[in-house]
């Protein structure tokens, strides 16, 4: 029996199986998530603050912070990296 992924890689899997840009999704939003939060701990914030730099709610940060809650906006991210003394920047590649 011949496994007809064998010698591919992961990405023509997913790209098969139609989950590639799902997949990609999830792993920005959790590196999304990652650095905010880690940003925040470097800065002592705690969300409370954060959510009040950011003008927003502690439910929307908690939305920020869930690496699987996809339902994250742009303006949402500006804000955060704001609050955080950053930029956001975004790219196609």
């Amino acid at each position: 029996m011949k496994n007809e992924h064998l010698g591919s890689s992961f990405d023509d899997f997913l790209t098969e199986e139609g989950l590639l840009a799902k997949a990609e999704a999830v792993a920005i939003k959790g590196v999304i998530a990652y650095q905010v939060e880690q940003l925040m701990n470097e800065q002592n914030l705690t969300k409370t603050e954060m959510s009040r730099r950011m003008n927003t709610s502690r439910a929307a940060l908690d939305r920020l912070l869930d690496p699987a809650n996809q339902s994250v906006t742009l303006q949402t991210l500006d804000r955060a990296a704001r609050a955080l003394g950053k930029r956001l920047q975004l790219t196609l590649a």
